[in-house]
């Protein structure tokens, strides 16, 4: 079986290795698609996000599609919950498994991902998904989860204005979301022109060129009047800076980007003067992979026209390279290809 590992910075090689066994309650998958999220990109640019630090060879990817290949459900089609919490302690008992201290999570710290032909994972994390949702979309479902969890804490309603500043995958799944909801206008922000261009095709009303260093204040009095709600995708201090001076007073700024330096810094005094809400979003709640696959599926969001570049696992390199250059949107590794 055929492996990529990330042996330090910039060091992504390909192994050979043994498959995996399926423990108790766990059954292989062949991974047919893996998503590569920005997230990745720190891993492979940093060597760790935060405290989390590369400690041993990691195969990374989170973003997972695959296909069953043992027991009962041999051939099931599926989307991969990469969190899998312990379920014992009283964060997981208080409804909050996705804040568990001692969540295991595929391709981060010393938990291997996707990046490899087969993978044994827990059946409870693995969800069925219908013929309609193509290889190549299904690891966006896990974005998606991100985003649906996003939304629930800026407690969007239809009606409501919204802002996303850092028009990403994620940025992107945010708008079309936002625009399936009802919610308008939605006014976006990035640094690529390319992204802007996607951010109106996903549903934007309005989509921003920042620039770095561009005072946050003058991008925010180029939109429309103030938001109700403001996303940050970037992980970015500008684009924080810009969702502060771009929300109405009272409103609620949700932060879903990853900073590099693992610090985040504001202007304090546009935020205590609107008496904000912030909010730090963590990735995705156990019931958000299951309401992203009923939503793609019902055809309430669509996945398509996100994806810009597929590579075979062999070319892992080039994939993280494309990451890197952000010349598309969203770059997909095929293991199987």
């Amino acid at each position: 079986m055929k492996v990529a590992r990330l042996h330090a910075r910039g060091d992504i090689r390909l192994h050979a290795e043994p498959e995996p066994q399926p423990g108790p309650d766990e059954e292989l998958v062949q991974v047919t698609a893996v998503g590569l999220c920005g997230s990745d990109l720190h891993w492979f640019e940093d060597g760790g996000i935060g405290d989390a630090t590369l400690s041993r060879p990691l195969v990374l990817g989170h973003e997972i599609g695959g296909v069953i290949c043992s027991g009962p459900r041999q051939g099931t089609r599926v989307a991969i919950d990469p969190a899998d919490p312990c379920g014992r302690c009283g964060v997981c008992l208080a409804g909050s498994a996705h804040l568990c201290a001692t969540l295991r999570f595929c391709g981060h710290s010393t938990t291997d991902g996707g990046l490899r032909g087969r993978m044994a994972w827990p059946s409870r994390l693995l969800h069925p998904i219908p013929a309609s949702i193509t290889d190549s979309d299904a690891p966006l479902l896990e974005p998606l989860g991100v985003v649906l969890h996003a939304v629930d804490l800026g407690r969007v309603t239809p009606g409501m204005s919204a802002g996303v500043y850092g028009a990403g995958p994620i940025g992107l799944l945010l708008i079309r979301l936002l625009a399936a909801i009802g919610v308008s206008p939605i006014v976006a922000t990035d640094l690529l022109e390319h992204r802007l261009r996607a951010a109106m095709e996903m549903g934007a009303s309005q989509a921003l060129l920042a620039s770095p260093g561009l005072p946050a204040k003058d991008v925010a009095a180029r939109t429309w009047p103030e938001v109700d709600v403001a996303f940050e995708t970037a992980g970015a201090d500008d684009a924080v800076d810009t969702a502060i001076a771009s929300v109405r007073p009272g409103g609620r700024v949700v932060l879903v980007g990853i900073p590099p330096s693992d610090h985040t810094s504001f202007s304090a005094s546009t935020a205590r003067r609107k008496e904000l809400t912030l909010l730090l979003s963590r990735r995705m709640t156990g019931a958000d992979l299951p309401r992203a696959i009923r939503l793609v599926a019902s055809g309430v969001v669509d996945l398509s026209s996100i994806v810009s570049a597929s590579y075979p696992l062999a070319r892992s390199t080039e994939a993280f390279s494309s990451l890197v250059s952000r010349q598309g949107l969203k770059i997909v590794v095929e293991p199987y290809a």
